[in-house]
């Protein structure tokens, strides 16, 4: 494996792990789902071409930055993500879209309050 390699795989763990520890401040449901999620996109795109790593890797930095900008406001009522702009879901290709609607029906389910 070449230097640049290494530094790409170190970036990119990097930015996995901090995106974990970011989770530890979000309402346990929430971190649990995102938690999985986040895992299952980055070992998703393990072998991916590297035009497409960059644009992962700035969209999860951009993700990382926003997250950790919401939980340090620190407010009563607090809103966690962003809306995707029209723009943004133009690029995304069938199985994204899918996959993001999946995760929007998971995230609009009832809460358990037996887990509390």
């Amino acid at each position: 494996m070449s230097a640049p390699n290494i530094s790409q795989v170190s970036r990119v763990r990097a930015l996995y792990k901090a995106i974990l520890r970011i989770h530890r401040g979000l309402p346990l449901q929430m971190k649990a789902m995102g938690d999985q999620y986040v895992k299952d996109e980055f070992k998703r795109h393990k072998d991916a071409p590297p035009l497409e790593t960059g644009i992962f890797m700035d969209e999860w930095t951009k993700y990382y930055l926003t997250i950790g900008k919401q939980l340090a406001a620190r407010k009563k009522v607090q809103t966690i993500g962003v809306d995707l702009s029209p723009e943004l879901l133009d690029c995304f290709q069938n199985d994204q879209v899918a996959q993001l609607y999946e995760l929007f029906k998971e995230t609009n389910k009832p809460l358990n309050n037996d887990d509390n």
